[in-house]
């Protein structure tokens, strides 16, 4: 099939398609003429490649666990200890989002939103802010 159909099937964008073609995450088969010729675990791969990625996977783990996929004696506490480290980044960028947000609602709450000048929102942007 072609990129367009693979496309529609995996739904991933052409454009992507080609770029995980580029990174040698997959190699399509290529017709006479040269055009790329996707078959159905193509698609699977693409699909793989897809859910991974929505969960937060770099490319560089992306390929890790497509390897361990495609390995049929691979162990499991491979995949497990990505999913593991993903999972501690995942938790670091959450509490580090709570943080921000903390220290944004903080310097909403003391702005007065009027028409005096001072602010620490701005206060604390140019660095001079004591936020508490």
């Amino acid at each position: 099939m072609n990129i367009g159909i693979a496309s529609e099937k995996s739904g991933l964008p052409s454009k992507t398609i080609r770029y995980y073609e580029d990174i040698g995450l997959l190699r399509p088969a290529r017709t006479e003429n040269g055009y790329r010729d996707y078959s159905a675990d193509d698609i699977h791969r693409l699909r793989f490649l897809q859910r991974s990625r929505s969960l937060g996977f770099s490319v560089d783990e992306c390929r890790q666990l497509l390897s361990l996929y495609q390995d049929r004696d691979r162990d499991s506490a491979d995949v497990k200890a990505i999913a593991k480290a993903k999972l501690v980044e995942i938790d670091r960028k959450i509490a580090e989002l709570v943080g921000l947000r903390g220290l944004l609602h903080h310097l909403v709450e003391h702005c007065h939103g009027d028409e005096r000048p001072d602010c620490p929102i701005i206060d604390e942007l140019a660095g001079e802010g004591l936020v508490q």
